[in-house]
């Protein structure tokens, strides 16, 4: 990497998530040191397995790779040093997402990718037929392949088994099992979802979805087994309905983890909803699930500019490169080193060594986060190093 910036993990490491080179977890930040040659832009955090993009476009994969999740055929179960995605390296990708177990991508021309298990059509193709009990054999697509062909894709979000894209022209399609399964039967075929016009992003959980429209209001549908989709109930949505609570405020990023959703106001405010179990919503002792979005008054003034939720836990960033985190604390995937579980948010230390060859004013500073990424048991973040004089 540009030796100024880096890439860290910490939690479970069992499935070679972290990237480091074995499969311990780690209670403490590490550097992913594979990475430092490299300029990530961002990453990706999955229940298992990891991803990073670099700004010349290249994909790296790391972690479980039983279903082909890494792009490329399993040679081992799982990988722990990230590796390039030889089957894209032709293209320049921009963004992606990681499901259950399969993942998507998207190119700087709008064009979708998809690999990984594909047994409920989510990689967007047909699963193959058995002649005689009739059940879809499971084929899984260990290349990335095209998937959403006829569309222009801005943005991938990937659930527990089905996948939603947000195209240029702001609609949003979908395809695979959104639901739970044996609820529905799925599509391999992108369908688009109705009412939706003008999205600026989306965010998807395990099987609920949520889309920001430019006007700044949300929308959700989905499972809504712990609210989830913050309408005051727990009635699944097949269709997108507008999420309670949030009038008067100017929403400018949204995260869904497995069962709970957050939103992120101009103001650097925080509003969670959804599963509360662990203390994954920041609510303090208070680990009920909630209905509608409640404001997270433990993170009021700390000027979070980036929330990320994960399977159990949540990481807050702030507007000056601090994380803080809650939830779910077994694994050390709340990086301070204690495996406590807490709806108090804490902040989580960058304790690395400063870059190399620093004169000595450049050595005066901190690191800096700039982008976090929380997945079912592990985090990843991007962190630059800031002199004295640029923090003040």
């Amino acid at each position: 990497m540009a030796s100024k910036t880096a890439v860290i993990a910490w939690g479970s490491g069992e499935d070679g998530q972290l990237g480091i080179g074995n499969n311990e977890e780690k209670e403490w930040v590490c550097a992913i040191k594979s990475l430092h040659s490299e300029t990530v832009r961002s990453i990706v955090a999955g229940s298992r397995n990891s991803l990073a993009i670099c700004q010349d476009g290249k994909l790296f994969t790391w972690g479980w790779n039983q279903r082909g999740t890494l792009g490329h055929p399993p040679e081992s179960k799982t990988e722990n040093v990230p590796s390039q995605v030889k089957a894209l390296a032709n293209v320049k990708i921009v963004q992606a997402a990681i499901g259950g177990w399969h993942c998507l991508a998207v190119d700087d021309q709008g064009r979708a990718y998809a690999w990984g298990g594909n047994e409920y059509g989510q990689c967007g193709e047909e699963p193959e037929r058995k002649d005689d009990p009739g059940r879809p054999l499971r084929r899984d697509i260990v290349i990335p392949q095209r998937c959403a062909s006829k569309l222009s894709v801005r943005q991938v979000a990937a659930g527990g088994t089905h996948s939603v894209v947000l195209t240029r022209e702001g609609h949003v399609w979908t395809w695979g099992q959104p639901w739970p399964p044996g609820d529905i039967k799925q599509i391999s075929t992108p369908v688009r979802v109705q009412g939706l016009e003008r999205v600026k992003s989306i965010a998807v959980g395990a099987f609920h979805n949520l889309a920001l429209l430019e006007d700044g209001v949300l929308w959700a549908w989905g499972n809504n087994e712990y609210g989830q989709l913050g309408t005051g109930d727990t009635q699944p949505r097949s269709q997108p309905i507008p999420v309670q609570g949030l009038s008067g405020l100017t929403l400018i990023d949204i995260a869904a983890g497995g069962w709970h959703s957050t939103v992120l106001t101009d103001e650097g405010e925080v509003f969670g909803w959804g599963r509360g179990e662990h203390g994954r919503l920041g609510f303090g002792d208070d680990k009920s699930s909630k209905m509608v979005p409640q404001r997270v008054q433990l993170l009021v003034g700390e000027g979070i500019v980036q929330v990320s939720c994960g399977g159990t836990h949540s990481v807050a960033l702030t507007r000056d490169g601090r994380m803080f985190s809650f939830g779910r604390g077994d694994h050390g995937r709340l990086g301070y080193g204690r495996k406590v579980t807490t709806g108090h948010p804490s902040e989580v230390p960058i304790n690395l060594p400063p870059p190399r060859n620093l004169s000595s004013s450049e050595a005066d500073g901190r690191w800096c986060a700039k982008l976090v990424a929380c997945g079912g048991r592990h985090t990843l973040a991007i962190v630059e190093w800031h002199e004295s004089e640029q923090l003040n």
